[in-house]
């Protein structure tokens, strides 16, 4: 062997040594051994028994007039990225629940948009928090339709839809629910559980200010048995996936500026100067990989895997459901993509996407991206990073442990500006609310698929933590678009679709809050 390959292969060695140094030193991905091969079966809870016929013909009688308030709301323009039409939204949430009888409305002013808060006390035992958001995302170009904010009735291959921005995220369903809670009081003059309403218009931002919302009855909420999120989680087949919580997140940037340590300080200059002059664009591509493997699947943070906590064996039972009707290749398929990681399958991966933070890159960019040519070295580089934190794993400590191995690595020079964080939210799948949704699920002959939590994020801890109380998200009904053109809610499905159109979904929010307030006489 020449001196230059032996020298080839020796750095090759040392390099690999590293690397295997640093992944030893970075806590181990986690195995989770299951204690059991039991699976929660969903069917064996029993369907809700009560019939509320008066109220159902009370709903279909006013159908027509159910149906223009989901379009009264969708009309309402609701942008909180644009600050447009915000405050007459909240305004309108507030006009509702006064018009339904709620004794207490309050408009609550926060550092940023405001909140609605409402109670009905209908001297009943039981107490459910209803959780709304009234902002809607900024709206595209290319819908179908000409205006999204004109709540029109659109014929489509499932039937007839209400297609709007906000029509299914998340006006309508929360609309629906309001329809309903307005059938059982013009039937029965009162309500079986005594209702909170607790709405925000910064959902789409993040929730910066729902902990400013939340606070002036803090307290009183506490008291409560639940709180509920009115959501269409159906598929067009009437299939549907009940998901018990969320994974928290941080969302972060890290930017990489020229100064003392190297790099122009005040602008880019010309690109021929790399010979003499750090490349920032460089220097923040290094410190990224540094925090993974170099196929950017297993994250060398250390301590970062360590705080996860394992599945319970409920959690385990609600496993091992999902896992007996995986179906990795039509989930593939509609993403797009052709595989999963390592070639994961059933339980092994539903366990990774369930149970191990995440690292990604959400965007990244540095100098010129224009057409053609520009030989510049840009001054400043940044990127867009998100961590989605499963229980156990807390947003202060994730922060702390990155920024950690970053000055630990040599980039102390690097800035990580924390934008958003908040922890996951879990409730068990006994809770007599989620029992209590689950029956109602099953009345409809829509037996669930239930999920301990989401590999999504939102700020759902403020129920489960600030406030200790189980929290559902989810209901009858089936939209789709959201956050995209063509956002739409199913009112009335065509003859052979499964989910429920807006009828249905209303009886099955007036079956909800009966089942809650029956189990408390049991």
């Amino acid at each position: 062997m020449s001196i230059r390959k032996r020298a080839a292969a020796a750095a090759l060695v040392a390099c690999l040594g590293a690397a295997e140094l640093q992944a030893r030193e970075a806590s181990p991905r986690p195995e989770y051994a299951f204690s059991t091969a039991d699976a929660f079966d969903a069917s064996a809870v029993p369907a809700y028994a009560g019939d509320h016929g008066d109220v159902y013909a009370r709903i279909e009688a006013d159908l027509d007039a159910h149906v223009a308030h989901l379009q009264r709301w969708v009309r309402q323009r609701s942008v909180s990225a644009q600050d447009d039409g915000i405050d007459a939204m909240a305004r309108l949430v507030a006009d509702d629940l006064c018009a339904l009888g709620f004794q207490e409305v309050r408009l609550v002013e926060t550092p940023g948009h405001p909140g609605v808060l409402g109670h009905y006390d209908a001297g009943a035992p039981r107490t459910l928090v209803v959780y709304m958001m009234y902002d809607v995302q900024p709206v595209e170009p290319n819908w179908r339709i000409d205006d999204p904010f004109a709540g029109e009735l659109v014929e489509h291959e499932l039937g007839t839809v209400l297609m709007a921005r906000g029509a299914t995220n998340q006006k309508g369903p929360q609309r629906a629910f309001l329809n309903a809670i307005d059938a059982i009081l013009a039937t029965r003059g009162t309500l079986p559980v005594n209702l909170y309403v607790v709405a925000e218009g910064e959902e789409e931002l993040g929730s910066p200010n729902f902990g400013a919302v939340l606070a002036p009855w803090v307290d009183r909420l506490r008291e409560a048995d639940g709180a509920f999120f009115p959501m269409n989680i159906q598929g067009p087949k009437g299939d549907v996936a009940l998901n018990l919580g969320v994974k928290g997140i941080v969302y972060f940037e890290l930017e990489a500026r020229g100064g003392e340590w190297g790099g122009p300080g005040r602008s880019e200059i010309h690109g021929s100067l790399k010979s003499l002059v750090d490349s920032p664009a460089l220097r923040l591509v290094q410190a990224i990989a540094s925090l993974t493997t170099a196929d950017g699947n297993t994250i060398l943070v250390p301590g970062y895997y360590d705080a996860v906590r394992a599945p319970t064996p409920d959690e385990q039972r609600l496993v091992n459901a999902l896992a007996s009707t995986a179906d990795e290749a039509a989930m593939q398929a509609s993403l797009g993509v052709s595989r999963w990681i390592d070639g994961l399958q059933g339980r092994e991966a539903i366990v990774r996407n369930l149970y191990d933070p995440t690292l990604n890159i959400n965007g990244i960019w540095s100098g010129y991206t224009g057409e053609g040519m520009k030989t510049i070295l840009p001054h400043v580089a940044t990127a867009k990073i998100d961590s989605r934190l499963p229980p156990g794993l807390e947003p202060e400590a994730a922060y702390r442990m990155i920024r950690a191995h970053l000055d630990a690595q040599g980039f102390r020079d690097i800035e990580l500006r924390p934008l958003s964080g908040y922890p996951a939210a879990a409730t068990p799948v006994d809770a007599p609310l989620v029992q209590a949704a689950l029956g109602v699920f099953n009345k409809y002959g829509a037996q669930p698929r239930v999920a301990p939590w989401l590999g999504g994020s939102a700020p759902f801890y403020q129920f489960t933590r600030t406030l200790e109380l189980p929290f559902v998200f989810g209901g009858l009904g089936h939209g789709s678009g959201a956050h995209g053109p063509d956002e739409y809610m199913l009112i009335r499905p065509a003859e052979g679709v499964a989910a429920a159109g807006l009828a249905e979904i209303e009886r099955s929010y007036v079956d909800l809050l009966h089942a809650l307030a029956e189990d408390a006489a049991q």
